[in-house]
């Protein structure tokens, strides 16, 4: 089956605002984009965002699985995901928001390099391996059936945004880190907003049966 519309919707408006906040990826796109030119901004980020395909089978693979086996080790990953996600809303609330851009991302290299790195980057990173285990199970409706497909939809789906803003990143590097680094505080108010949605996120889905 597909995704419903509300599915999509609830989830895309999570994932953009989260994608959006500063963090490691996105602020190494704007580095190496101000520091190394457009396409290779570009090229580093679309590679961060395709590491999450393998995130999305890991994921996939895993909560079906879990499905599969046992009904109450679904409902155990649920719970410790919604308390590993309110601790990541918490501590975006405490961020101090600082999102100076540096230019010194990483030296000369080809376009192919770039995106090799920032793929592999991603790829490997077990908290993103953590955060879609954590993320990606609340907006699956077991009771729709199709488990695994559904939650290899909303990773696609993530992936694909993250691919658009992290591009658009690299395209606008130069402007955007600009006007970051002019206005600081804009950091403090994304960690806000993504950080009250990683809480609400966690706080739906240790109350949801």
């Amino acid at each position: 089956m597909t995704l419903s519309p509300e599915q999509l919707v609830s989830f895309l408006f999570a994932a953009v605002l989260i994608t959006a906040s500063p963090g490691p990826d996105n602020l190494m796109v704007l580095g190496v984009g101000i520091s190394k030119g457009r396409k290779q901004g570009v090229a580093f980020g679309l590679g961060c965002a395709l590491g999450c395909i393998s995130h999305t089978i890991l994921a996939s693979l895993g909560i079906s699985a879990l499905i599969a086996a046992s009904p109450m080790a679904f409902t155990a990953l649920k719970l410790s995901g919604g308390l590993y996600l309110i601790y990541l809303g918490v501590n975006a609330l405490r961020s101090s928001g600082n999102t100076q851009i540096s230019g010194n991302a990483l030296p000369d290299q080809s376009l192919k390099t770039l995106f090799a790195k920032g793929l592999f980057a991603n790829s490997i990173n077990p908290k993103v391996v953590l955060f879609f285990l954590s993320f990606l199970p609340q907006f699956v409706i077991a009771e729709h059936g199709a488990v695994q497909w559904q939650t290899a939809q909303l990773g696609l789906v993530f992936t694909l945004q993250a691919a658009i803003l992290f591009g658009l990143l690299g395209y606008f590097s130069g402007s955007a880190g600009s006007w970051l680094n002019r206005n600081p505080r804009t950091g403090l108010w994304l960690d806000r907003i993504a950080g009250s949605i990683f809480i609400g996120l966690g706080t739906k889905l240790i109350i949801t049966r």
